[in-house]
């Protein structure tokens, strides 16, 4: 993913990325409300959780947004209003912090970490063929998300407008997106991010969150 604007690399410390990779975890749950809302997403930020989902091993930990905190400037923003005790749509901190729940359970859960994986690997091998974004693609990716991590009891409903949410691929895109989400909560708890973190680390996360913007 290219960006005109000059390279900003994002500082390299423990707390950047598990910044950058919670902000994943917002921007999931933000275009998730967007797409139930408006049957619409921002294609920038959309591609950028399809290639993360996607790339279940990148050169680095830069290659897994695109190399631009940009790329991620949605989950920022929201995670900016979490940190700094702004107001923040509810219903987009709810889909984020289910999220980091489901992961949670995902990663107790071996036997389903394995299938997912073998969905992963299965369905890169489609995106090879047909491109990342195409609809094919996204159908595996929310068939996925609704063979594994939908069995589980826990489940995040997700609001919108009833008649956009049954029309023709927007479930399958609203659980692509779920699995993003997913993708990014489970990077973050490997960049050893934790939910006390969010309360007792709040001033180095929004310090990094400063230097991001």
């Amino acid at each position: 993913m290219t960006d005109s604007t000059p390279i900003h690399r994002a500082p390299d410390t423990p707390v950047a990325r598990q910044a950058l990779a919670l902000a994943g975890v917002f921007q999931a749950a933000s275009l998730v409300d967007e797409l139930a809302r408006t049957g619409q997403v921002e294609s920038r930020a959309w591609e950028t959780l399809i290639r993360a989902t996607l790339d279940t091993n990148p050169e680095s930990f830069e290659a897994i947004y695109g190399g631009h905190p940009n790329n991620l400037r949605r989950g920022l923003d929201v995670l900016e209003g979490v940190v700094g005790r702004q107001q923040v749509n509810p219903v987009v901190l709810r889909y984020g912090f289910s999220l980091l729940m489901l992961m949670n359970k995902l990663r107790g859960n071996d036997a389903l970490m394995d299938d997912l994986g073998t969905r992963l690997t299965r369905i890169q091998g489609q995106a090879e063929h047909f491109g990342e974004t195409h609809e094919n693609v996204i159908a595996s990716l929310g068939e996925a998300y609704q063979e594994t991590l939908s069995t589980f009891k826990t489940r995040i409903v997700v609001q919108g407008d009833p008649s956009l949410l049954q029309s023709r691929m927007m479930p399958e895109r609203v659980r692509a997106i779920l699995l993003a989400g997913i993708r990014f909560a489970l990077l973050w708890h490997q960049q050893g991010g934790r939910r006390w973190k969010l309360v007792f680390q709040r001033g180095a996360l929004k310090k990094t969150l400063e230097q991001l913007g």
